[in-house]
């Protein structure tokens, strides 16, 4: 295959950036190559606002065909939360003649070698972030993010974390020499002398497995990590987010085609309604890798029974911020209401459980009963999202049905705080639209426990009364043990406090953000910097990202030969 670009230009054009993010999550300082602002696009080849739109418009009711071999059906089926039908259909594949052709081209790639592997994933990056605007629909149209959500998530911040994974892989990949002269001396006899090469190897085809909320976001790290370390990557997407990565595979083979490799390096698998494709791909013996996001009953079926691949999983969690005082009172429960809000308590990072003694919190407005503090807060709520045009940008929209029926339901689980209510979004009409809902319930209570130790994604949070900062710290310990946690907050003046809940979250090991009370949010994290997940309690087994998520991905085999 005739190679339209050659390594040598990528590196010259790539191999900068690669650096800044060696850089970047050596020093964990702030960086990010890809710009957050709409308007930072539409010049140097990137599509602006009005030509992403129109580049998204253009694939409704159109067949991605993306040249696979194997194709023995057309499927699509989306529908926008927003109640638009998407009405694409994409290739579905008949893996026993996909999979070999996956594996023809790995020998080149695996040849070409880390820095080479590297840039091209650097080009693929590149021209997903020139078409930053008409992902962002994609993803709006299938994860229900508010579009400026979908813009920076599904954009840029899921386009670090793509490179992020390079960069670990990269560096994880260079950090055994290519060559070394071997020589142990022998006394008076001559040294024993050795010539050695080493050269890291794929393990095989990596599945990623995508989710519905950030097909992007969540996808990226283990698709490029997978991709970076010589691994063919078979991505199969939510089959109610297809759309986002189907264009990332889309791009991903034009790249490899243009730099001389095989494009079947990574390919589509969709699978017909009610298929269930992933469990027979997961199985197969040619997957040796796989990524997955979702729900924990099947990521424990992956780790129970996908034994022939190295598994990474993000499961669910319970999330818990403890609140014990604080000295920004109005910050805190700013800074609280928008972390509920957002994306409708979507996200996996969305904090659940908000632990609150029952005598009350010390703050710099005096002190506050724990009824005080959790009216304070639904006010609070009530206050960010009572313009329907600021509620409906923050909230975007309902994902799937089962976030709405656990919204209403939650509503008999106890005392609510305040209650969710239906918000109509103009632009779109048939969107599902809702507001958090805030119950209030008692730790000491077992009939209670039942509902705050389980997760309830969606925007649903629990105002959980115990008995004093003490037990507030044992119940934190327990949740993120038994349940696991994606993230753990924490509002104290008290260094003892604060010394508590950094020990739980070292033991249990969880990420943890104390006194967040400015433009920060305990859900968002930013690559290069903050690790998302742990890989140590049970909502998740790796982290995103860092040299655990990547070193296993491919070997290192030795050849050594006498001098």
């Amino acid at each position: 295959m005739a190679a339209e670009l050659s390594a040598h230009d990528l590196i010259a054009k790539h191999r900068p950036t690669l650096d800044q993010a060696l850089e970047a999550i050596r020093t964990r300082a702030y960086w990010s190559p890809h710009p957050e602002h709409p308007k930072a696009y539409g010049e140097n080849g990137s599509l602006g606002m009005a030509e992403g739109k129109a580049a998204f418009d253009a694939l409704l009711g159109t067949r991605l065909d993306l040249g696979q071999p194997g194709t023995d059906d057309w499927v699509g089926g989306e529908t926008s939360p927003y109640g638009i039908d998407l009405g694409v259909t994409y290739p579905h594949a008949d893996v026993d003649t996909l999979l070999p052709a996956m594996r023809a081209g790995q020998r080149a790639w695996r040849d070409a070698g880390a820095q080479a592997r590297a840039v091209v994933c650097l080009e693929i990056l590149k021209r997903i972030s020139d078409r930053t605007h008409e992902f962002a629909h994609a993803v709006m149209h299938t994860s229900g993010q508010a579009f400026m959500m979908a813009f920076q998530a599904g954009g840029p911040h899921a386009q670090d974390r793509g490179l992020e994974a390079v960069a670990y892989a990269y560096a994880e990949q260079v950090r055994t020499p290519d060559e070394a002269e071997w020589t142990k001396p022998q006394g008076k006899r001559d040294p024993l002398k050795l010539d050695k090469r080493f050269k890291a190897v794929p393990r095989g085809i990596a599945l990623v497995i995508g989710c519905n909320t950030f097909p992007t976001w969540n996808g990226y790290p283990g698709l490029f990590a997978s991709l970076a370390t010589g691994n063919a990557v078979l991505v199969k997407p939510h089959p109610r987010a297809v759309l986002p990565l189907a264009l990332t595979v889309q791009v991903a083979r034009e790249v490899l085609a243009e730099t001389g490799f095989d494009p079947n390096l990574v390919a589509l698998a969709t699978e017909r309604p009610g298929e269930g494709i992933a469990k027979t791909l997961a199985t197969r013996p040619e997957i040796r890798i796989i990524d997955y996001t979702g729900s924990t009953s099947f990521g424990d079926w992956l780790e129970a029974n996908a034994r022939q691949a190295q598994v990474y999983t993000e499961k669910a969690g319970v999330n818990t911020v403890l609140v014990e005082s604080t000295d920004n009172y109005k910050g805190m429960l700013s800074n609280l209401a928008f972390s509920l809000s957002l994306y409708s308590g979507q996200m996996c990072t969305t904090p659940q459980n908000l632990l609150i003694p029952r005598d009350g919190i010390t703050t710099d407005e005096g002190a506050k009963s724990y009824d005080e503090v959790v009216a304070d807060l639904a006010r609070s709520v009530g206050g960010l999202l009572g313009d329907d045009a600021r509620a409906n940008a923050l909230l975007g929209a309902i994902v799937n049905p089962d976030v709405k029926d656990r919204l209403e339901a939650a509503a008999g689980l106890g005392e609510v705080a305040l209650a969710s209510r239906e918000i109509a979004n103009p632009e779109f009409p048939d969107a599902v639209v809702r507001t958090p809902v805030i119950v209030k319930l008692d730790g000491a209570k077992p009939d209670d426990e039942a509902a705050y130790m389980s997760e309830c994604f969606g925007p649903v949070s629990f105002a959980v009364a115990v008995d004093s900062a003490a037990d507030g710290v044992e119940l934190l310990r327990r949740t993120i043990r038994d349940k696991g946690a994606m993230t753990v907050g924490a509002y104290t003046t008290s260094d003892e406090v604060a010394g508590a809940v950094e020990e739980v979250c070292l033991d249990e090991c969880a990420q943890l953000s104390l006194n967040l009370t400015g433009g920060v949010y305990v859900n968002q994290t930013a690559a290069f910097s903050d690790f998302h997940g742990s890989g140590g309690n049970p909502a998740a087994n790796a982290a995103l990202c860092d040299a655990a998520f990547v070193a296993n991905r491919f070997r290192m085999v030795e050849i050594r030969r006498e001098a």
